[in-house]
Formats: structure tokens, sequence, C-alpha cells
């Protein structure tokens, strides 16, 4: 027969509740224990971390006290970075920056006065070097109306500059100074394989700021804009990039990531091609060195580029008033073409009978379009001493003639 022993279960519990005892007192002991260790750790990091970073065994360093504002409660963890900024962009920088110096335009303040006064300042580069004399390419714009020019070298050494040769057309002109102090020489790239986006960096004299660096990319490669000089309209083409060009830059190198002048910049172009006298952001303009080669060999040579001319003042058709459109009684089909409005006397086009009134429609098989267009093939395509066929209307009827080219200049 069963029977409930009290004190039994009364011990049992006494058992129980001492085992649950015990194992409350190991784990506060663990914790308690483990507890005064991280301490420990903590207090070793301290005193031990500056001593061990010393000896590079961190990869950072750690020293004590509030020294820089990466603080982890009184420790401040001050990471040292060793980092290379020499990049491309440095090195093309490095390469061609000696080599682009700053024109400067000299005048009279007035006649009696025998003083130069500094009219403008712009940039230039040195291309070529013998041993007298040193070549630089500069804007026609820089120069122009200079009564003295004076290029500043990359190390603050001032030498005088004879101007060679001048083109307004193009805007570029050609310097020549002693050798002397010239230590470095640009190198021309070519503008014909750039790529949109590929990296650009403009190097001159912006404002004053002498060897000043802007960087971009080339915005576009093959941008046409008009341009004017001495009553002739011609589209060219230049590089577009938004590397900053300010006035100053006018002359200073456009140069690829490799060192290379790949363009000549012209804020005269640049405000030409925006259309606006406003400030433009990231927008400006260079003449391709491919081009610019043809025209800078020619003033170096020469002292100027010969270009052909026809002897004939002109109006784009499109512009004439519909009456007097009228008056010259072109068939339907004539839309596009140049009325002569006056002949040159002795000039090519006098000599081959054309007259005021005529209406020029090609040129060696080439359709004229507009005034602009027809300038553009003719300087660019055609050249002095050329003999052309001329097609051309007269009172409605179809003539053709031929003529040699004239030549002219744009100084």
């Amino acid at each position: 027969m069963g029977y409930y022993d009290e004190n039994h279960e009364n011990d049992q519990d006494s058992k129980e509740n001492g085992h649950q005892s015990r194992e409350t007192h190991v784990r506060g002991g663990w914790f308690l224990s483990g507890f005064i260790g991280a301490i420990v750790g903590m207090v070793c990091l301290l005193i031990f971390a500056p001593i061990l970073s010393d000896l590079g065994v961190f990869p950072y360093q750690v020293s004590t006290g509030a020294q820089n504002t990466n603080n982890v409660g009184n420790t401040t963890f001050n990471r040292q970075m060793n980092v290379n900024v020499t990049s491309s962009v440095t090195e093309a920088v490095d390469k061609v920056s000696p080599a682009v110096v700053a024109v400067i335009n000299l005048q009279k303040a007035n006649f009696f006065d025998n003083k130069y006064t500094e009219s403008g300042i712009g940039s230039g580069i040195i291309y070529k070097k013998d041993n007298q004399y040193a070549y630089v390419v500069t804007n026609n714009h820089v120069v122009s109306g200079a009564e003295k020019v004076e290029v500043r070298l990359n190390d603050n050494v001032k030498t005088n500059a004879t101007v060679l040769g001048k083109d307004s057309l193009y805007d570029l002109a050609v310097l020549r100074i002693s050798s002397k102090n010239v230590k470095s020489v640009a190198e021309f790239g070519n503008s014909s394989k750039l790529k949109r986006g590929e990296p650009a960096i403009a190097i001159g004299n912006p404002l004053g700021f002498s060897g000043s660096v802007t960087q971009g990319i080339i915005s576009s490669t093959n941008r046409t804009i008009p341009v004017e000089s001495n009553n002739a309209s011609i589209e060219t083409q230049v590089l577009q990039t938004d590397a900053a060009i300010n006035p100053g830059n006018s002359g200073g190198a456009l140069v690829n990531i490799a060192g290379q002048v790949i363009g000549i910049n012209s804020s005269k172009i640049a405000s030409t091609g925006t259309g606006s006298n406003d400030d433009v952001e990231g927008i400006g303009f260079a003449i391709p060195i491919d081009f610019a080669k043809t025209v800078i060999e020619k003033l170096e040579t020469s002292g100027k580029v010969q270009r052909p001319m026809l002897g004939v003042s002109i109006v784009d058709l499109t512009m004439v008033p519909n009456e007097e459109v009228k008056q010259l009684q072109l068939p339907s089909s004539v839309k596009t073409g140049l009325v002569v409005t006056d002949v040159q006397s002795s000039s090519p086009a006098a000599k081959s009978g054309l007259e005021a009134g005529d209406v020029i429609t090609e040129i060696n098989g080439h359709k004229i379009k507009s005034y602009i267009e027809f300038s553009t093939y003719m300087y660019t395509e055609l050249n002095a001493g050329q003999k052309v066929t001329i097609k051309y209307y007269r009172m409605g009827k179809s003539h053709t003639t031929q003529l040699t080219l004239g030549s002219k200049t744009f100084s």
C-alpha cells in the first residue's frame, strides 16, 4: 500500500534547489569572468595598440587623445592613406605645360610716348625649335593691332616676338622668338582620330592666370560654325569641348590624354559659335590641329595664306526680295545661287565676262546652296591660280564661262 512521505519530498526539493543554485552560481561566474576579460582586453589594446601601430602591425595609425575627429571613446584611429595622385592627366599636363606660353599684346599709350602698355594677353604653343629660333602658334586676335609682342615663357622669362604671319579667317598667327631659353616643344597629335567622350585638357592663361588647367571631354569632333572676317563668311569645322575656355585661353593648347596638342583654343570662335555675348558654360571650341597645321606652315614660311578670289560682290539669292527676283527672269527650277551685284575691274570675273545681275549657280560642277556654303567650298577646296568653270544665268538664259582664280589674303 503506497504512502506519502512529506520529509522525503522536502529532501528532494532541497536537493533540486541546491542544484539550481549551483548552476546559477556557475553561470554568474562565467559572465563575470567574461566581463572582466573584456575589460582587461580593452585596457591592453589601449596600452599596446600605438606600439603595434608604429611597428606596422596595424594597417592604420592609433594614438591616444583627441587628435582627429574619428574618435571611439578616448581613442582616435587615424588611418594613414598613401594616395598616388599621379595619373594620365597630370602626366599629360606636365608634358605640355612647359611649351604653353603667354602672348602679350603691347601698344603705345600715345604717339609721343615711347612706352608700351599691355593691351591684352592670350596664350600660345611652342611647336618648333632650332639652334636660333623657336616658333609659337597663337590666335590672330591675340596679336591683332599690336605694336609690339612679347612672349612669357613657362618660367616667367620674357622675350620679344616677331609676328611672321597672320590669318584672320581662321584666327591663327605664327610668332618667332629666340630659342635661347626655350626648353620644351609641344607635340602635335591627330585630331581626325578623336572620339566623342574622350578626355580633353585645356591649358592657357585665362583672365591672366598663368598656366591654368581645365579638364573635360570632347563633346563633338565635327562641329561646324559660321565665322566671318573681312566681309567673308565661311563655315569652319571645330572641336567642341566642355573644358572651360575663357578670354586668355585663346591660342592655348587643347590636349589629349597622351599630352599631344589636338586643337588650338579660341574664345573668339566660342563667342561666335554660341551666337551670344552672354557667358556660356560647358561649350568651348578649338581649331582642329590637323587643319591648323596647313595654315601654320604657310604662315611660317610665307607669312600669309593665299586664298582664291573671283573678284565679285555677291548676295545670296534667298536674301533677295521676291519683286527683284522676278526681274532676274530665272527659271522656276532655280531656287538657290549667288546674285552678282558688282564686278571688280581687271578681276578674273571681269575677264571672264561676268556682269552685275548674273546669277551664279555652279562652280566646277559644285551646285551652290548658299553664300556661306559657297565660301566654305571655295576657301577649302579650291586654290588661287586654279582654272574653274562657272555656270550662271543672265536674263533667264543659262551660260558657262571659264576663269583663273585670283588670290587674296586675310591678315
